[in-house]
């Protein structure tokens, strides 16, 4: 089976044929039907539509995990509910991971409270699920540290490696002048993409991305040494994907030649 590849092309007809039981690891950003503009209809649906839509999508989609595998999910809180009602008929779901965009107040509606945050569902094909605690820990600062350092603690491998991350996930969303910003409306920050890899994927492994937007999947796969297959329908978003793979492919290579210039 070919791997690291981003095709434009819609995942409804590409899904069908990816051999089932062949990846690690779904990782979705689809439309969340708030009617954006993605240089298509995608986002246009109705309600009811979209959720067909998505059951479509998603039908095709879970038989190509493995019996180890892992899928998460973008969403909005408007449709977070049925989707994943609808997950749990065939997944064991994990957790409801809330990614707090970490937005700055700026006015917002009048008559209720501003939503400054995405759902991501994170589910498993069984309690067999590949998950890799120890690569995504988060260090205890100096002073937490020292203040859990008693007797009791002594020894303990999450005091010395770090805390399991919580399910509220506070990362800054990217802004426009933002240094990792492309050309999409909704792209996601690659520090959200590189903790599901790293937690969810072995190395190695095969990483699916049915919506590939702005690439970010398969950057954060070709960072950290996994494959990646990727489907999206808009072709100038495929551009910006691949081109994206080109420099870090380059630093890369920068990199190593710096690195043999100075040993």
């Amino acid at each position: 089976m070919r791997v690291d590849y981003i095709e434009a092309i819609d995942a409804l007809g590409a899904l069908p044929l990816l051999p089932d039981a062949s990846v690690d690891l779904i990782i979705a950003d689809p439309p969340y039907g708030l009617g954006k503009d993605y240089g298509n209809d995608s986002d246009k649906l109705s309600a009811a539509e979209y959720l067909i839509w998505s059951q479509q999508w998603l039908d095709l989609a879970l038989p190509k995990l493995k019996p180890s595998g892992s899928f998460y999910l973008f969403l909005t809180w408007r449709y977070s509910p049925e989707i994943f009602c609808h997950l749990k008929q065939t997944l064991l779901m994990l957790n409801e991971i809330i990614w707090d965009r970490a937005v700055p107040s700026m006015g917002g509606s009048t008559r209720r409270y501003s939503s400054v945050h995405d759902t991501i569902g994170f589910f498993a094909k069984s309690k067999d699920h590949y998950f890799n605690l120890d690569a995504i820990r988060i260090p205890y600062d100096a002073v937490t540290k020292k203040a859990r350092s008693r007797a009791l603690f002594a020894g303990k491998k999450w005091l010395e490696l770090g805390c399991n991350p919580k399910d509220v996930w506070r990362v800054t969303r990217l802004h426009q002048l933002d240094q990792e910003r492309v050309a999409h409306p909704t792209q996601k920050p690659l520090e959200l993409i590189e903790r599901m890899i790293l937690a969810s994927c072995p190395p190695n492994g095969l990483v699916l991305d049915p919506f590939m937007g702005s690439g970010t999947t398969a950057v954060a796969a070709a960072l950290h040494q996994r494959h990646f297959i990727g489907y999206e329908l808009n072709p100038a978003y495929c551009q910006l994907a691949e081109q994206r793979l080109a420099q870090l492919k380059q630093s890369q290579q920068q990199l190593t030649l710096s690195s043999f210039t100075v040993n």
